[in-house]
């Protein structure tokens, strides 16, 4: 047993050294709190490719035809500057979507080439340079953050700001290799402001037994506690959201309520997350 505590303590010890923790940041103008809301829109592009039924499918035909639709409107009536992670492919199948999302000045990011990352080191890299082009070509601007798997190296070694995936802490924080070097910022988000842990039947590998579809109301206060409680203390949150989830039409309405009450206190900012990277990096750069 002694043996392996001391085995724990030396993996904690390890993963800690990797993190660098932003304690505390002063946001911009006197800002109380950043609020970063995000949307993957992947249109189920890896269920696609496990080939499942049209059935499934068609909950990401729906967010791709009208659950975006309804998430930019509602982002442009809250003056919300959001960030839209996108695997490549998707700008093949809803353009003008991305086209929209781009000119109304929110961020699109990467979301890999097809919503995986494949094992092989060359084809991982020719898979995240393929939707950089893409996002580039359609938007007119190269994406600096993602919300994916790819390696660190490998996203610092085609300049990329942040990452938006790991979640070992509520607050930003760097993460370091192994030895200690080569930091990238990661802007963390937690299933528990996820829309798809609430609102979706089968969700990926899971049995249909597991699912239940959450009350609107239920969401709305348990967001709401998480955000009260960052606001509180001067901090960070970001919220996750999937148009073929949240772009249903009693959602919607629940974001709206949700967004109109923070809005309603003082000093809540609602950047892109390139704003907050940027931010974090210029106020509170990782350690040399």
């Amino acid at each position: 047993m002694p043996a392996e505590l001391e085995a724990l303590r030396v993996a904690a010890a390890s993963t800690a050294a990797r993190h660098q923790v932003i304690e505390k940041v002063a946001w911009p103008e006197g800002a109380r709190i950043a609020v970063n809301v995000t949307a993957d829109f992947d249109a189920m592009l890896l269920r696609r490719l496990l080939g499942e039924p049209p059935m499934q499918l068609a909950k990401g035909e729906f967010g791709g035809r009208v659950g975006i639709w309804r998430l930019l409107e509602l982002f442009g009536s809250h003056g919300i500057q959001a960030t839209i992670f996108t695997p490549g492919r998707i700008c093949e199948l809803y353009p003008e979507a991305m086209r929209e999302a781009a000119q109304a000045g929110h961020e699109v990011a990467d979301h890999m080439w097809e919503h995986r990352v494949p094992k092989e080191p060359e084809v991982e890299r020719a898979h995240l340079r393929r939707a950089c082009d893409a996002l580039e070509r359609l938007t007119g601007r190269r994406p600096i953050g993602t919300r994916s798997w790819h390696t660190s190296a490998l996203l610092r070694e085609e300049g990329f700001l942040y990452n938006s995936h790991e979640v070992p802490d509520h607050r930003p924080h760097y993460v370091f290799e192994q030895d200690g070097t080569g930091p990238l910022l990661n802007l963390p988000f937690h299933y528990a402001i996820d829309d798809a842990m609430f609102f979706n039947f089968a969700w990926l590998n899971s049995e249909n037994a597991a699912q239940r579809i959450t009350d609107p109301d239920r969401v709305e206060a348990m967001w709401w506690d998480a955000f009260l409680q960052q606001y509180e203390v001067g901090g960070y949150l970001n919220i996750c959201l999937h148009p073929f989830v949240s772009g249903r039409a009693l959602r919607i309405a629940m974001l709206d309520r949700l967004f109109a009450r923070m809005k309603r206190l003082p000093g809540v900012w609602f950047p892109s997350c390139e704003a907050v990277a940027r931010h974090c990096l210029a106020a509170c750069p990782p350690r040399q």
